[in-house]
């Protein structure tokens, strides 16, 4: 079993680290994507990205000074640097060798620049939203650059599942989109997380965000790797609803 996240916009450079360092498998096309953004002026990611005159200009620098080599100064481990409202929701302070350990094995994030990321890998600072439509001789946009290599890889990493290949999904729309479904050789269990309004339910986005953080975080420290474990979950109040769920997607709901 395998479960991919979202990657955060915010990112903390200011975090700890644990022992084990480990480099992203597509360094060399992170170095491709680059060398094209230090092409773009601060006026150029600004339009291209849809940001504020000074997140370009900070968006710019880090292109800049982005040295494409796994281990230097800059560098962070994804879990730890990325501070977005799923990461926030991960108990990392807590966490003992076994579960960075489990995570590296069992996590996955979607990235823009880095394709696809183990919790552990090195990372630089940058913004580079897997939606932006970046184009180059693969196509207009980044969808094009990285479906096929993004699929290909988590193929490889389901290989050595415990059973029949599950994955689960754990990431936004916007960047799921960026796996080929049809050609992933596992299982998609797609987990959703709704709020009671009404006389019905609805997916509250700010709420998601961090539903999802705290399913992955639940993933992690009980070391799951059975699906049918996921529906044991019951943070912030959540609790699976099977009359809401299909055999593809898992509703978990709250009053």
């Amino acid at each position: 079993m395998l479960s991919i996240m979202s990657p955060a916009k915010t990112m903390d450079l200011n975090c700890r680290s644990v022992l084990l360092q480990t480099q992203p498998h597509f360094m060399t096309e992170a170095r491709e994507l680059c060398a094209r953004l230090k092409k773009l002026s601060p006026g150029d990611l600004e339009d291209l990205m849809k940001i504020s005159p000074k997140l370009a200009a900070l968006t710019h620098k880090r292109f800049q000074t982005f040295s494409g080599i796994a281990v230097n100064d800059g560098s962070r481990q994804a879990l730890l640097v990325y501070k977005g409202d799923a990461f926030q929701a991960l108990d990392i302070d807590h966490y003992q060798d076994q579960d960075f350990e489990f995570a590296q094995k069992h996590i996955r994030i979607l990235s823009g620049l880095y394709g696809l990321l183990r919790p552990l890998d090195l990372i630089e600072p940058h913004r580079l939203e897997i939606a932006t439509r970046l184009s180059g001789p693969w196509g207009r946009n980044l969808y094009q650059f990285w479906a096929e290599r993004i699929t290909q890889r988590l193929n490889a990493a389901l290989e050595g599942s415990k059973g029949a290949p599950v994955l689960i999904n754990l990431a936004s729309n916007e960047y799921f989109k960026a796996v080929q479904h049809k050609h992933l050789n596992a299982k998609i269990l797609t987990i959703q997380f709704k709020e009671k309004k009404g006389n019905g339910f609805k997916v509250v986005a700010i709420h998601a965000k961090r539903a999802r953080g705290l399913m992955a975080d639940f993933i992690i420290r009980e070391k799951i790797d059975d699906p049918e474990a996921v529906k044991e979950f019951s943070g912030n109040g959540y609790a699976f609803n099977p009359e809401l769920s299909t055999s593809e997607t898992w509703v978990f709901s709250r009053e």
